[in-house]
């Protein structure tokens, strides 16, 4: 599918800071809101972009961890830190991979004596090299990710009970729920979920209203939404509907 020179710019934008809102662009380009909507529909047609309220996302199939690093840094980092804060003293946590949940890992407190069960090799170093009493799980290892995943996963988790658990998203609507690009992944996700005490999903902004392929648990099976900004309009109303509380980086809402 051929692009026109405006949606070329658009791709480089989003390359360079993995999101693009509707607003900017249309001042940008100087056009209208309704034109900028038919380029990132066709950016999405062409398997770049995923459209999100008020804008759109690179498109990242099971995008390496490394290549996400720099997307949404202050923001993760925010969440990542609002997370560490909800666990207490001598509890068991599982904490899955992904961007956003190694920045809770850094921000654990190692004096609260927890133990951390992960099925992510990078979230397990940084808990090893911060003393914090690691539990890895076995399973398959898939490089994009650095995640364990498969039979052996979903066996040693079954075996557990978590006080919490802390689980990444790629998207997030009312009627699909909670979803991620990765067959395995999401399997994991639900298993986690059903040995849970209490589970809490961190994510970006840009993840509201995006719709992967696997869904791992419908929007009332969270108790908490651990995001740097809350959802609007219907969203917001779905999870008030739902019980689901929000943490917005800082303060619930």
């Amino acid at each position: 599918m051929s692009l026109n020179d405006r949606q070329q710019q658009m791709l480089g934008m989003l390359e360079s800071a993995g999101e693009v809102k509707v607003g900017g662009l249309k001042e940008y380009f100087g056009v209208t809101e309704m034109t900028i909507r038919r380029d990132l529909e066709k950016l999405e047609q062409a398997g770049y972009v995923k459209r999100t309220f008020g804008g759109a996302i690179l498109a990242s199939k099971d995008v390496a961890i490394g290549d996400r690093t720099g997307v949404m840094t202050g923001e993760k980092q925010a969440i990542g830190r609002a997370a560490a804060s909800l666990v207490k003293e001598n509890e068991a946590v599982f904490i899955d991979g992904g961007t956003t949940t190694l920045y809770m890992a850094r921000y654990l407190k190692a004096e609260l004596n927890v133990t951390v069960v992960t099925n992510a090799l990078n979230i397990a170093m940084e808990l090893l090299e911060r003393r914090i009493t690691t539990v890895v799980t076995g399973g398959m290892a898939l490089e994009a990710t650095s995640t364990l995943v498969g039979p052996g996963t979903v066996e040693t988790i079954g075996k557990m009970a978590f006080d919490r658990v802390f689980l990444g998203a790629t998207g997030l609507t009312a009627k699909h729920g909670f979803s991620n690009s990765n067959l395995y992944e999401a399997e994991i996700k639900r298993m986690a979920i059903a040995h849970a005490t209490e589970v809490n999903v961190v994510l970006d902004h840009t993840k509201y209203g995006a719709k992967e392929l696997f869904s791992f648990a419908a929007l009332g099976e969270a108790n908490r939404i651990i995001a740097n900004a809350p959802p609007d309009g219907e969203l917001l109303q779905a999870c008030r509907d739902q019980g689901v509380d929000i943490v917005a980086a800082g303060g619930r809402v």
